[in-house]
């Protein structure tokens, strides 16, 4: 396949990926492009959550909102959402997104070439399609995206996770937190019930965090999550600072690049804490461990070997729930003491 024109590119869409994980799993990806074209503007087109994950980020330039809940709903939507990139003038459209909807907009928007993976019948409208085998599909995700890139002739550095946070940004997490000696608890998971851990160990946990190192505790997780926040609560003999649904992106994201120790389900605060370098013990039941583990320099995957696992189901087909109810939680706090040694 031909590689991109470096040297004529002067403007690049890159069009990010719908989740805030798999969107911290691209930033090595994208750090190779910002490389690859030191003087092009780099522009990241993102669904609202990820826009706000992304802005401000040292390796691109700025962040349109593509909002398919909002004004760019339906068919119509998306045409005058392309109709208004048109005008952008892009030479060149880098889809990490697999969806042919990101090919449809691009070749929609008039950019002249346009590269990613030829996934869900999109080959013919790419001008550099990548192929997917069998072995790519086994990629650690961050692997998956970066491989994408070198397909593209652009040169791929040590996988490197990054996400930025202001100063203010960093200022207000302080004064919320009000010094060290936290930990967070993530027991939500956007993409489905399967992936949760159950709330009343959590807060055994989080209880064991605090009477046997000493540990405050810090609940994080999205608004759709207040109740699992509310029960882990009601459950903990000891204190917690509950933030479940009561943060932004970013000062979620803040919040968590403090922490001394994260302990989580497989989701998007994993991968924004491996981000941050923090420590993190990551519960894996339905999902990929070798796909999608955190990628820092000290983390503990605690998993089972159950024949049905990873299933990669939103729910539990089964209704057992074996992969998740089998792990304890002294194989947890087990994984925080290794964690703690090192």
């Amino acid at each position: 396949m031909r590689f991109l024109d470096t040297a004529n590119t002067r403007k690049i869409l890159v069009r990010a990926t719908n989740w805030i994980g798999d969107a911290v799993m691209t930033t090595p990806a994208l750090g190779a492009i910002r490389a690859a074209f030191p003087e092009a503007e780099i522009v990241l087109v993102a669904n609202p959550i990820v826009s706000e994950l992304m802005s401000p980020h040292p390796w691109c330039d700025r962040v349109i909102v593509y909002d398919k809940k909002g004004p760019h709903r339906g068919v119509s939507g998306l045409f005058r959402f392309s109709s208004m990139l048109r005008g952008e003038g892009f030479d060149l459209a880098i889809l990490f997104q697999n969806a042919i909807e990101a090919a449809i907009m691009a070749r929609l928007a008039g950019i002249g070439s346009r590269a990613g993976y030829a996934t869900d019948g999109r080959r013919l409208l790419l001008t550099h399609s990548v192929p997917i085998k069998k072995d790519t599909l086994k990629l650690h995700h961050v692997g998956y995206y970066l491989n994408a890139v070198e397909k593209l002739g652009i040169a791929i550095p040590e996988p490197e996770l990054r996400l930025f946070c202001t100063d203010e940004e960093k200022n207000s997490a302080a004064k919320v937190l009000g010094g060290g000696g936290w930990v967070a608890v993530n027991p939500g998971a956007a993409y489905g019930s399967a992936k949760r851990w159950f709330p009343e160990r959590f807060a055994a946990v989080a209880d064991a965090l605090v009477s046997d190192y000493g540990f405050k505790v810090l609940l994080v997780g999205g608004p759709g999550e207040t109740q699992i926040g509310t029960d882990i609560e009601g459950a903990m003999r000891s204190h917690s600072l509950n933030m479940i649904g009561k943060t932004t992106v970013r000062e979620m994201m803040a919040l968590l690049s403090r922490m001394e120790l994260v302990v989580t389900n497989d989701s998007g605060p994993m991968h924004v804490a491996a981000a941050f370098d923090r420590p993190v013990v990551a519960l894996f039941g339905p999902t990929d461990h070798t796909t999608t583990s955190p990628l820092c320099s000290n983390f503990r995957i605690v998993r089972k070997e159950i024949e049905c696992a990873p299933c990669l189901e939103r729910r539990c087909p089964k209704e057992h729930h074996r992969c998740m109810d089998e792990i304890g939680v002294e194989d947890v706090l087990g994984a925080v003491g290794s964690l703690l040694k090192t």
